[in-house]
C-alpha cells in the first residue's frame, strides 16, 4: 500500500512538473511574439516614414540618409532575431530611425506626428534649448534646438566616450568615431568639452553649469544634466546609432550616428 502511494505522488509530481514545462514554455513564446509584432510594428512605421518623406534642405535629406540607414539595419535584426533582447534591440533601432525621420519631418516644416517612445540611449541627455558655436583648435562648430544650413546633422541624444551630448542639431556628426580624421585633429571629447561647458577648458565649469548655456534637462535627471552617468548606452555611438543596429547595432547606436 505504502509502495502504491509513493508511486501515486511520484506521478503527480511529475505530471506536475511537465505541466509547469509546457506553460512556462507557452509563456516564453507569447512573450516572444508579442516583442517580435512590437519590434515589426515600429519597423514598418519606419518604412512608411522613409518612402514617403523627401525634401531638398540639407537636414531634411541628412536626416532621411539616417533614417533609412535605422530601417535596412532594423529589417536585418528582425531578420536575424530569435530572442526576446534580439527584437528589443531592432525595436530600439527601428525607434531611432523614427526619430531621424519626425527630425527630417521638422526641417520640411510639417506636423512631427506624435511622440515616440523614449529611447534608451538618449535617457538623461536632455536637448539643446538655444545655438552654440564655439572654436576649437581653428575649426568653429555650432549647435542648436532647429534645424538650418549650418547645422543639419540630427542627433537625437546619447552618449559620446561616456560624456552625455543632448538631442539638437550639429554643424558636423562630430560624435562619429569614423569621422574623427573628418574632424581634422580635433577629438570629439575636445569639441563636446567645448559646445557643452560654459568655458571652454575652465576646470571649474561641468555639464551641470552647462545648463545654463542652452540645455534642457531629461526626462529622469530632473533638470542636472551633470548627473549620474554611469548608465552609459554607447552614446551616440549606441547608438543610434550603434545600438546593435541601426547603429544602434545597425545604424550607430553604439558607435555613432544615433
Amino acid at each position: 500500500m505504502e509502495i502504491l502511494l509513493v508511486v501515486i505522488l511520484a506521478a503527480l509530481l511529475v505530471g506536475a512538473f511537465v505541466w509547469w514545462r509546457r506553460e512556462r514554455a507557452a509563456r516564453e513564446a507569447r512573450s516572444l511574439a508579442d516583442v517580435r509584432a512590437d519590434a515589426q510594428r515600429w519597423y514598418e512605421r519606419l518604412g512608411g516614414q522613409v518612402m514617403n518623406l523627401h525634401g531638398d534642405h540639407p537636414a531634411v535629406r541628412q536626416a532621411l540618409v539616417d533614417a533609412g540607414e535605422r530601417y535596412n539595419a532594423a529589417g536585418g535584426q528582425l531578420e536575424q532575431a530569435r530572442t526576446v533582447q534580439q527584437y528589443r534591440l531592432a525595436r530600439e533601432t527601428a525607434l531611432e530611425g523614427l526619430t531621424y525621420a519626425r527630425a527630417a519631418r521638422v526641417a520640411l516644416g510639417i506636423d512631427p506626428g506624435p511622440e515616440l517612445p523614449p529611447l534608451a540611449a538618449a535617457q538623461g541627455a536632455g536637448e539643446l534649448t538655444r545655438e552654440r558655436q564655439v572654436d576649437v583648435r581653428g575649426q568653429t562648430f555650432k549647435a542648436g534646438p532647429r534645424p538650418g544650413r549650418d547645422t543639419p546633422y540630427y542627433y537625437p541624444g546619447g552618449r559620446y566616450q561616456g560624456r552625455p551630448v543632448p538631442a539638437g542639431w550639429y554643424s558636423t556628426p562630430w560624435w562619429k568615431t569614423a569621422l574623427g580624421a573628418g574632424a581634422g585633429v580635433v577629438g570629439g571629447l575636445l569639441i563636446a568639452d567645448a559646445l557643452f561647458s560654459p568655458a571652454f577648458a575652465d576646470p571649474g565649469y561641468g555639464y551641470a553649469a552647462g545648463y545654463e548655456e542652452g540645455f534642457g534637462g531629461g526626462p529622469d535627471q530632473g533638470g542636472d544634466f551633470g548627473g549620474d552617468q554611469a548608465g552609459d548606452f554607447g552614446g551616440g555611438d549606441f547608438g543610434g546609432g550603434d545600438f546593435g543596429g541601426g547603429d544602434f547595432g545597425g545604424g550607430d547606436f553604439g558607435g555613432g550616428d544615433f
